[in-house]
């Protein structure tokens, strides 16, 4: 293989540093392996907030809809652009 080939093969900076991080970066990587590694990291998440919903109570849902209010917001700005 050529010094070229395998340039194109490697991965960007930020490519390498983001699939360095601990949890992400092996959850990413399994992702881009197996597509349905999703349907299992969103079983882990949901039980995860059952878990915590369980043991501190609606707070642990409040907390939760509070971090999520960014993401909806770009979601919603994200919808109605024309």
């Amino acid at each position: 293989m050529s010094l070229a080939a395998e340039q194109l093969n490697r991965p960007s900076l930020a490519a390498r540093i983001f699939y360095a991080l601990p949890i992400i970066g092996f959850v990413a990587r399994d992702i881009g392996r197996d597509v349905n590694m999703v349907f299992y990291v969103l079983l882990i998440l949901t039980t995860i907030m059952v878990f915590a919903i369980k043991i501190w109570g609606i707070a642990a849902l409040v907390v939760t809809y509070v971090a999520l209010v960014p993401l909806i917001f770009a979601l919603l700005i994200w919808i109605t652009i024309p």
